[in-house]
């Protein structure tokens, strides 16, 4: 696929994933959903890389769902656009790499949803975070099920039934984002948590990210249970193995991804 709306690169073990139309505030189009996928399917099969970095070019973050696709819109048509990005959504915790959203200006409906569902974001203290739909007659509902899941209950439903915009220190304390940074650190502060997370094994991180989002929402008991086999087959692995040499004996651990 020729990206029109996204940027791709890797640099050492960590894809940059480039939200790339700022005209239009980084808005969630068709063709930028598609590219999006395309893109994650893509990192998800290279065993060079280790984990994402989901960032946008210009001001703002990503304003939601492109709105011009969606006016006059039938029911057929609105479906397919709400099915393509769910799938999108859902990849971004399906892929063996962690994702960090890193986030300046706005973030807002499913942009916002876009934050929620990474694994970690880190945002820049003059970002801003908001589920407006409500305020247009189109109540934010697919962002309303990351959001949920990110902040809990009630601050979720206040988000989405006010539309009112939520500063990057508040999203930090309700969970929403692990980090906020001054403007100019933002880019070397998300390099930084992406090059500490690189430096694990990436057959551990993908057994670690799969185990959190399993077990994350089941009950105790069925939660220990899986958590029990899972670490029980992760000792067998080969990186398992040599990470427990490499404490043992202080050294270096050499990955093998198996």
């Amino acid at each position: 696929m020729v990206y029109e709306r996204i940027l791709y690169e890797t640099r050492a073990a960590v894809g940059y994933l480039t939200l790339n139309h700022p005209q239009r505030a980084n808005a969630l189009s068709r063709r930028m959903i598609a590219e999006i996928s395309h893109a994650l399917q893509g990192a998800a099969a290279d065993e060079g890389t280790r984990v994402i970095v989901l960032r946008a070019a210009g001001r703002h973050f990503c304003a939601g769902h492109d709105l011009s696709e969606m006016a006059g819109a039938g029911m057929r048509e609105a479906r397919e656009i709400f099915e393509n990005c769910n799938r999108m959504m859902q990849l971004l915790h399906d892929i063996p790499q962690p994702v960090i959203a890193q986030v300046q200006g706005t973030a807002t409906a499913a942009g916002c949803q876009l934050v929620a569902w990474c694994d970690l974001a880190v945002a820049e203290e003059g970002a801003k975070f908001a589920t407006p739909g409500v305020r247009i007659g189109l109540f934010c509902t697919t962002p309303m099920t990351a959001l949920s899941r990110a902040i809990g209950r009630k601050a979720a439903l206040e988000m989405l039934l006010t539309g009112r915009e939520v500063p990057a220190a508040e999203a930090c304390r309700l969970g929403l984002v692990n980090r906020v940074v001054p403007a100019e650190r933002l880019a070397a502060e998300t390099e930084t948590l992406a090059a500490e997370i690189a430096r694990a094994s990436r057959l551990v991180l993908a057994i670690g990210k799969q185990g959190f989002y399993a077990q994350v929402d089941a009950p105790d008991e069925t939660a220990l249970h899986y958590a029990k086999h899972t670490i029980a087959l992760n000792l067998l692995a080969e990186d398992a193995q040599e990470g427990i040499r490499a404490f043992l004996e202080k050294r270096p651990p050499a990955w093998k991804n198996r």
